[in-house]
């Protein structure tokens, strides 16, 4: 057994194969979650979308069947159709930490880190970061040294944690349709992206405002063991149950907040939209264009009264700031609700966009948000803009109890505000540049 355990450590630990193994593990985990989450998320979005169906069947036409169908259901499948994968996501790591190779890697990423300007103590509340920034944060008690536990916490939360994991299966699935291998790619980008801005964050601090060398690491490493399936599939169920207890409630409220604010006020149908449906009742001898000109008339209809709303007025009054990026101000509302919640982002989008197609009640979140359209016909979602999208939730702070964790362990409000602002910035920069770049290349 130890010569076996050394034979594989001189892979496992080498400087270049480790971490090509490291690479190859993490590949093969995200196109896992991907593939192996594919047939559990159709089952829950056939159920909540047969619920929908029941409470539209059998509720009063009213204020209380569109909360229910359009603003309650609507915007929680948004959220726990991935559930799935966040549940999966635990379970695989956790069978990799009880085999004993997670050390190994925190090993690998010791070297790299100490280049960086962090300590090798920083993997494992980094690592902790992908699941969540904030006991991520909080472990970076475990540092023994101020300076290199404030470097920790200043670029945990670029790491991508598992609230951004529906935004990423939403945004993957958006660039990479029924191609899981390409998706899984994208996905696993997203978590090596994430790293390393992280990781150059780290440089400039090191070398600007938070000057100093990084202590070195004294690891254990355990012997090699089967792991525990028992005790990945607790890990497993009590993550995914934390997930719907943090989210659930903030979802909630947002959810009916998001559609109170999409719903009212109610608004008089356009002029268009009347001489349409005019027509329509005019033309007797072909129902096809009949129906046709109808479903016109309920789309320019539906996008005149999501305009007129509430949230229309908000994200039109902020859609400049983020044009530049491709967004239009359903967009910009989903980005400006996703700050108190990352996950919100695909509830809220699912709710706006719940009316402005004429879809059938059954189709699924996704679909429904890949099919969605702006007021000008083209799609909402076009490659560049998922790109671009995709690289804004990567890097951007949105989430207020992050915040709130790190003031609370600096013990300063500076701190926060930093993070704040420096990945704000960063966010909106790289997703510029993103969208950009893909126009000037014809990827639109």
């Amino acid at each position: 057994i130890d010569a076996f355990t050394e034979r594989l450590d001189r892979v496992f630990t080498h400087p270049v194969l480790g971490m090509i193994v490291f690479l190859l593990v993490m590949g093969g985990l995200f196109y896992a979650l991907f593939a192996m989450a594919a047939v559990p998320m159709d089952l829950i979005e056939s159920t909540f979308s047969l619920l929908g169906e029941y409470s539209a069947r059998h509720l009063p036409d009213g204020p209380v069947r569109a909360l229910v169908s359009e603003g309650i259901i609507s915007g929680v499948a948004g959220t726990v159709v991935f559930l799935p994968q966040i549940c999966l996501l635990f379970f695989l790591i956790s069978l990799l930490e009880d085999t004993g190779y997670l050390a190994r890697a925190a090993f690998v990423m010791d070297r790299v880190l100490h280049r960086f300007g962090l300590p090798g103590h920083a993997f494992v509340p980094l690592l902790t970061s992908s699941a969540c920034a904030l006991p991520g944060i909080m472990s970076t008690r475990l540092i023994p040294n101020r300076r290199d536990r404030l470097a920790t916490i200043m670029v945990a939360p670029l790491m991508s944690c598992s609230a951004r994991l529906p935004v990423y299966v939403l945004l993957t699935s958006l660039l990479f349709a029924d191609r899981p291998l390409l998706a899984g790619m994208a996905f696993a980008g997203c978590y090596l992206l994430g790293a390393l801005a992280a990781l150059i964050t780290a440089v400039v601090f090191s070398r600007t405002w938070l000057k100093g060398e990084a202590r070195p690491m004294v690891l254990e490493l355990p012997s090699y063991k089967w792991p525990s399936l028992r005790n990945a599939i607790f890990t497993a169920k009590d993550q995914g149950v934390a997930f719907l207890q943090t989210a659930g409630t903030v979802i909630m409220a947002i959810c009916i907040v998001m559609w109170w604010l999409s719903a009212y006020p109610h608004v008089e149908p356009p002029a268009e939209a009347v001489a349409l449906r005019a027509q329509a009742a005019e033309v007797s001898s072909s129902p096809q264009q009949r129906d046709g000109l109808l479903a016109r008339a309920d789309l320019l209809q539906a996008r005149a009264e999501q305009s007129g709303t509430f949230a229309g007025k908000i994200g039109r009054t902020l859609q400049p700031v983020f044009a530049p990026l491709g967004y239009d101000w359903q967009l910009t509302v989903g980005v400006l609700t996703s700050f108190l919640a990352r996950e919100v982002f695909v509830s809220t989008m699912s709710v706006l966009v719940g009316g402005s197609t004429d879809d059938e009640v059954d189709v699924g979140v996704i679909h429904r948000i890949r099919t969605a359209s702006r007021e000008d016909g083209t799609p909402l979602f076009t490659a560049a803009t998922a790109a671009s999208a995709l690289v804004f939730f990567v890097l951007a702070m949105q989430c207020l109890p992050t915040l709130t964790v790190t003031q609370r362990e600096t013990g300063a409000w500076r701190y926060p505000l930093i993070q704040l602002v420096y990945m704000t910035t960063l966010a909106y920069v790289a997703a510029l540049i993103v969208y950009q770049g893909l126009r000037a290349g014809g990827i639109a």
